[in-house]
């Protein structure tokens, strides 16, 4: 197994999933450290992409957010296999993140794949300005119309992009999530999860982005606090052990994250394949795995404000231990 490290330097950043152009070839078991743009595609000094460095088509235009670094080409990467990513270091760079209110996006305005749906009158336009002090770990939003002045959060940086190409040909916006990853926008793709991908193409076509600073569940008006990061994962093919939908770990959890619409889907196919995994690795008998799941699991919700929602089923790994 190879043990190089690569410093990704983009070309080109990417606004879909799918096998584009690699920026970067490596072995399984290399290291590779890249820097991030934020969801508008500004980098640590808030300088845009260059028009020459964004994706562009002569048979579509692309909507312009969650420009994503790679894709990287791992060359024993077979469909069938698994990639193990483990996210090492998520660096904030930038001292400063913004969100912001759409008037026909996030969870008050319904959404399908390519449409929306007017389901209120429009939320009225805003944009925050969070000021992040890295040093102490947090987040502060000055308040101009409520009673306080101000209010402070801690800061959990993961990365609100991570995926490989999709099956069946497909090509995804990195808008979307699905049984390749994407934007599922969960908490737990944070430094020391280990994010499991299904390879459904030579190469699995790794990319990832989006930088969140920090976010609440649900990511309920659509933006999280956008801000850049250096990032460093390690990459290895697992051989032999096939996965459906993406899975996680740290050093609590096992997790499997399930992306559709509605939500309901998404809490099914997050539960099935954590029944699956305890079955498959860890020697539960599926209706007692469901039972042990029921009693003892947690969820999280990443999304519902994407074209599809995700949902994260998380189980104690001190229960895996006989």
């Amino acid at each position: 197994m190879s043990n190089r490290t690569h410093r990704l330097e983009p070309h080109v950043y990417y606004y879909t999933f799918g096998p584009n152009e690699p920026a970067l070839i490596i072995n399984s078991g290399d290291t590779v450290v890249a820097n991030t743009l934020d969801a508008g595609g500004f980098n640590e000094k808030m300088e845009p992409i260059p028009e020459e460095q964004k994706q562009r088509s002569e048979a579509t235009t692309f909507r312009e957010a969650n420009p994503q670094v790679g894709p990287v080409y791992v060359t024993e990467a077979l469909p069938g296999d698994t990639l193990a990513v483990t996210i090492q270091k998520i660096k904030l760079n930038r001292n400063y993140a913004w969100s912001r209110h759409r008037a026909h996006f996030g969870c008050l305005t319904g959404e399908v794949p390519g449409k929306k749906l007017f389901l209120n009158e429009p939320v009225p336009e805003s944009k925050f300005d969070w000021q992040l002090n890295l040093e102490r770990n947090t987040g502060i939003l000055e308040l101009k119309e409520s009673q306080r002045e101000r209010i402070e959060i801690p800061l959990h940086p993961f990365l609100g992009c991570i995926g490989v190409a999709p099956r069946f040909g497909r090509v995804e916006t990195s808008m979307t999530p699905g049984e390749y990853g994407g934007n599922m926008d969960c908490i737990e793709t944070k430094a020391g999860t280990t994010v499991y991908l299904p390879v459904w193409v030579h190469g699995a076509y790794l990319a990832f982005g989006d930088v969140h600073a920090a976010q609440g569940d649900g990511e309920l008006c659509g933006v999280a606090l956008e801000t850049t990061a250096e990032v460093t994962v390690k990459i290895e093919v697992l051989k032999g052990k096939t996965c459906e939908w993406p899975r996680l770990e740290d050093d609590r959890h096992i997790m499997t994250a399930g992306s559709g619409r509605p939500l309901m889907d998404c809490v099914r196919i997050a539960q099935v394949e954590l029944v699956k995994w305890l079955v498959d690795e860890y020697g539960f008998e599926k209706w007692e795995a469901f039972q042990v799941v029921s009693q003892a699991g947690t969820m999280r919700i990443g999304n519902v404000v994407d074209p599809n929602y995700t949902v994260v089923a998380k189980f104690p790994k001190k229960y895996l231990v006989t």
